[in-house]
């Protein structure tokens, strides 16, 4: 079959009407797209340009070549009859024309758009029905702080305006839980069950709660644990230490500053000797005035040196530029230090903590997602940014974070951000190879420090994990790619996670006379659909634990939930209606 184009293609199409289109096919998209067709969805990608890990598809009339911002392209890629459009592009005036064109073509279609700008995706999020906006480096950054804290997640969980770590329990013969009841894991309140894989045969969660099960080796459990937060106050001893060290770190700055100072006052103090001996009828305080005034070319004063001698005369004359040119290194040594960097590096030196802190270096998209998490949890911060024009800055000094501005791979940055007694190191910058040097120039450092790195490239990060042993090395493509995949499957999600190779979701649904679980147990619900609840909310109350088995589903209930991505079709297949998946 031949290569489809804008022309070519309608015929196979016809019979083939993909329900999602992908648009984008970089990393972020790729990996969205090939986790669809592994969740069993049809689904079309549109890239600009082909690229080698697309040459299969390509062949097999999956993937077009063209721009997706073009009527012909989306309706060879059937715009009209899909039902979800992803736009993961990492350009968001590419995005915003594809949304345009796609709309006009299709008014219904629902739209997951990769935006970077968060005040713009808000915006449109309230304006276009049907359009969530995503974010790769808002996404991924929870994993990175509750790396960082010390939780080893797969994933995040929104749930009581809190985001909750998810990580994977694997049962090994040594794990604390082999042979423990599902059902007294099921009622502590501060971990809930998200989803469960027995080894040796199929059984839903509810199910295996429900009948006593205990857990066995080899199974997988998924669960979400409730954050805690990090109080960290500083005494009064601590303040006045972290002072000490700043003038201290000030000091080696300062020096030019005193000297000129210094030379300034003693250029003054002999003109004005000067000038007292040289004449009876002077004063002190007279040529004091007109030495200050010569040298600092303010004026005034005149006469002491007009009625004086010849010789008096050129000695004012050397003055004047001797003093202009002193007066003139003290401004600009003077300017630098109050209103330039040096006063600013002094004050963030002294309020850099001495332990139990988080370094944060490079404060790009994900670095400021990860500063706002980490701040949420009452942590203290540093961060470390090599430029000083970075637009995130006074996203951190509004956060009273104190910011470093130098090179993160040298030892006496690090140092002076106290790296020795640091919680934790995040080297999330937009370079791998800068990244992967400032992780180990902190091994180097501080043998003892968890380091969590970013790489662009999920295959290094298992490598590099494995060979340095650094705490986490964590992929944002990787972390995020599901969460689009999810949305595209069934609107905007709570949280998600892949379990070999089962892609779960967690959202809410909103209990309509239509639905199909209207008028049913949970218990019910949950055994027959293989999904799992968290907890309900009415009009009265919210429900959850071994209560929320027994409750039947009314109309205006919001029941929130985890399923396997393949059986979100479940929540709306009733009668030939949609229903709605609530949005959070």
């Amino acid at each position: 079959m031949n290569e489809p184009t804008s022309n070519g293609s309608a015929n196979f199409l016809s019979y083939m009407k993909p329900r999602i289109i992908v648009c984008g096919l970089g990393r972020t998209g790729y990996k969205v797209y090939s986790l669809l067709k592994l969740q069993g969805a049809t689904v079309i990608g549109i890239n600009d340009r082909p690229l080698p890990h697309l040459e299969a598809d390509i062949a097999a009339n999956t993937v077009l070549i063209g721009d997706f911002c073009s009527a012909p392209i989306l309706l060879a890629a059937g715009i009209r009859d899909a039902q979800t459009l992803v736009l993961a592009s990492n350009n968001d005036a590419v995005n915003l024309a594809a949304l345009t064109q796609a709309r006009v073509l299709n008014p219904h279609i629902r739209i997951i758009n990769r935006l970077f700008n968060d005040s713009l995706g808000d915006r449109l999020d309230h304006i276009l029905p049907g359009h969530f906006s995503m974010s790769v480096a808002a996404l991924s950054a929870p994993v990175f702080a509750f790396a960082a804290l010390g939780n080893r997640a797969i994933g995040q969980l929104r749930l009581f305006n809190q985001t909750w770590p998810i990580r994977e329990e694997y049962i090994d013969e040594d794990h604390p839980w082999l042979g423990r009841k599902l059902s007294e894991l099921w009622e502590e309140r501060s971990r809930m069950l998200i989803y469960y894989l027995p080894a040796y045969m199929q059984m839903d969660l509810v199910s295996a709660v429900l009948s006593g099960r205990h857990l066995e080796y080899g199974d997988r459990l998924i669960i979400a644990t409730q954050p805690r937060n990090h109080s960290a106050r500083r005494t009064v001893r601590q303040q006045m230490l972290n002072l000490l060290v700043g003038l201290r770190y000030f000091q080696q700055h300062i020096r030019p500053t005193i000297l000129v100072t210094i030379v300034l006052l003693l250029t003054i103090l002999i003109a004005t000797v000067t000038y007292t001996a040289a004449s009876a009828h002077v004063s002190v305080i007279d040529a004091l005035y007109f030495s200050v005034g010569m040298i600092t070319g303010a004026g005034g004063g005149e006469e002491v040196a007009e009625m004086a001698p010849a010789d008096i005369k050129v000695f004012t004359v050397l003055m004047m530029l001797v003093g202009a040119a002193v007066i003139g290194i003290f401004y600009a040594l003077l300017n630098d230090l109050i209103l330039g960097t040096r006063f600013q590096e002094f004050w963030n030196t002294a309020r850099v903590p001495h332990r139990n802190h988080y370094i944060i270096c490079g404060l790009g998209g994900v670095g400021v997602q990860v500063l706002q998490q980490l701040h949420a949890n009452g942590c203290e911060i540093v961060v470390i940014e090599h430029d000083p024009n970075n637009r995130f800055l006074n996203v951190a000094r509004a956060l009273k974070v104190p910011v470093i501005i130098g090179d993160a791979k040298v030892a006496t940055t690090l140092q002076t951000a106290r790296v020795g007694g640091a919680a934790a190191l995040l080297s999330v910058t937009s370079d791998d190879v800068i990244n992967l040097e400032i992780a180990l120039s902190v091994k180097g450092l501080a043998p003892r420090i968890p380091v969590i790195v970013r790489s662009q490239d999920p295959q290094f990060a298992n490598l590099a994990q494995q060979v340095f042993d650094f705490e986490a090395v964590l992929s944002p493509v990787e972390l995020a790619a599901p969460s689009f995949a999810a949305a595209a499957l069934g609107g905007r999600v709570l949280g998600n996670g892949m379990t070999a190779d089962i892609l779960w979701v967690a959202l809410s649904t909103l209990i309509t006379p239509a639905h199909p679980f209207c008028g049913k147990r949970i218990q019910d619900v949950a055994i027959d659909t293989d999904l799992v609840p968290l907890y309900l909310e009415t009009k009265r109350q919210t429900t959850h634990g071994w209560n929320l088995l027994e409750v039947e589903l009314t109309p205006g209930d919001v029941l929130y939930l985890t399923m396997p991505a393949t059986h979100l079709e479940q929540l709306w297949r009733t009668q030939g209606a949609t229903l709605p998946v609530q949005m959070s």
